[in-house]
């Protein structure tokens, strides 16, 4: 613990922001660091708890006391050191993770958390910087090879740990890029792809070949896989987009979230995207469905696009500001956030349900019908009564699904493969992250169902433990998820 004091005299400070006037006119990233002295008095706030609960709400397991008071005590080397024992890619989760471990520090019972996911994205970008993360592959090679299929989190995760184990894998993508969501669904004011092509290049450097433009289940056989591969990890994620089933659903300009943001993306790869394909958000009334992460990266996105007015709306009624009794420390507070996205501009509207839509002749939208609900207990399970007299129009020219995802893409694994799924549609695995195929494992959203970041990376480590122990008896690599 370097200041015994230091989350009694130092107080919560946010990360430094570029100016909303400046940002919103570019697509680089809105945080900045904090100078030398503010890094460490942050650190310094971290009581290194005799029970660390943050290592509770951790998926990784992020031996976060230890690196907080290596910063303070200016040991930045040991501090990546430390990072990087349990995590494959803190600059990819102290950009991106909604910080899980804040929500249970110690010190957030009866203050501000410790910004812990602040202090972990310095650690890393410093270390970049003074060119401590070098590329380091394995002294030997066990001849075995091993298949993942899908480039996001997950994937990268389970490659980089299979690859330190000394095995030869080979990662499947069947977008044109490496990178999964990581590069076409995240906004680049979230995290610039310089970031990700960093990384890749590394494991790269390390052993690890990937295969973009490979569509594993298409025109890549799953038997392929099977008969060219020791071991296969399937980690493509939950892609089925939650649709929205109301009259009018199918008039033009009405868009999965999902399919917005990757093209702009690819724009901001440098892609030019022909005018019919093109989805924008420019001097267009704007409505966001769903009131996530997703839906804030659409809200980002669509201030830097110029819309002329933003609406954004959620089903469930407005979190509270602090703790409800029935959510207590240590679960995850479920209280009203505002992303850099929120401060941006655009109106936030709760308990709200969209009834219908309506257009022009020429088959585009142009107005949102909805009522406010009531959130209710009917019968054991959550229901939303209508408000009588609470009808409303909002004109809209582009609309947004962003309801969340309904789990993975399966009809070529049940088909090829006779896959198991679970009853609510995800890969079943067994406690080794076996499927119900020898040989064949999976991880991540694939098996879990929607869900973070670092739940995400830490379930490819896990499962990249599960491989090599099925192909070497054996394993020495670190699994966080049982």
């Amino acid at each position: 613990m370097g200041k015994p004091t230091g989350f009694i005299e130092i107080a919560r400070k946010k990360m430094p922001a570029r100016p909303i006037a400046e940002r919103v006119h570019d697509w680089h990233e809105v945080y900045l660091p904090y100078d030398e002295t503010a890094i460490k008095q942050q650190a310094s706030r971290c009581m290194d708890c005799g029970i660390p609960f943050c290592h509770q709400g951790c998926p990784l397991g992020n031996l976060i006391p230890d690196w907080n008071d290596l910063v303070y005590r200016d040991r930045w080397k040991a501090a990546i050191e430390r990072l990087h024992a349990t995590n494959n890619f803190p600059e990819f989760t102290g950009r991106l993770c909604p910080a899980p471990c804040e929500g249970s520090c110690v010190l957030g019972i009866n203050d501000d958390a410790v910004t812990i996911k602040s202090v972990e994205v310095q650690i890393i970008d410093r270390a970049f910087d003074e060119g401590w993360v070098v590329a380091n592959p394995p002294e030997t090679r066990t001849g075995k090879r091993v298949a993942v299929v899908g480039s996001g989190p997950a994937g990268l995760a389970a490659a980089a740990q299979l690859n330190r184990a000394g095995h030869w894998v080979t990662v499947f993508e069947r977008a044109d890029r490496i990178g999964g969501l990581l590069r076409y669904g995240i906004p680049e004011f979230k995290m610039e792809k310089r970031i990700l092509n960093r990384r890749l290049a590394l494991l790269e450097e390390e052993g690890v070949m990937f295969r973009p433009g490979a569509n594993v289940g298409g025109d890549v056989r799953f038997d392929e896989l099977r008969r060219d591969f020791d071991a296969v990890v399937l980690t493509a994620g939950a892609t089925r987009p939650r649709d929205l089933a109301v009259p009018g659903r199918d008039l033009k300009g009405i868009h999965f979230a999902m399919d917005y943001l990757t093209l702009q993306n690819r724009r901001c790869e440098g892609e030019r995207i022909p005018d019919k394909r093109l989805i924008t958000a420019k001097d267009k009334h704007v409505i966001i469905i769903g009131g996530g992460d997703t839906g804030a990266d659409c809200l980002g996105t669509v201030h830097r696009q110029g819309a002329k007015s933003v609406r954004q709306l959620e089903l469930l009624p407005q979190p509270p500001n602090e703790r409800a009794s029935s959510n207590p420390w240590p679960t995850w507070p479920n209280i009203f956030r505002v992303s850099s996205a929120h401060e941006e501009g655009g109106e936030r509207l709760y308990s709200v349900a969209t009834t219908h839509f309506s257009g022009n002749e020429a088959g585009d939208v142009t107005t949102l019908h909805a009522h406010h609900v009531r959130m209710v207990n009917r019968d054991g399970r959550t229901a939303f009564d209508p408000m009588p007299g609470t009808e409303e129009m909002m004109p809209a020219d582009l609309v947004l699904l962003a309801m969340g995802f309904l789990g993975p893409e399966t009809s070529a694994l049940r088909e090829q493969l006779g896959m198991r799924v679970t009853e609510r549609g995800n890969v079943w695995r067994d406690a080794n992250w076996m499927t119900n195929v020898p040989g064949v494992f999976t991880a991540g959203d694939m098996q879990r169902g929607q869900s973070l970041i670092v739940w995400a990376i830490a379930e490819g480590r896990s499962a990249a433990r599960g491989v090599d122990l099925y192909l070497m008896g054996k394993s020495d690599l670190h699994a966080p998820v049982a």
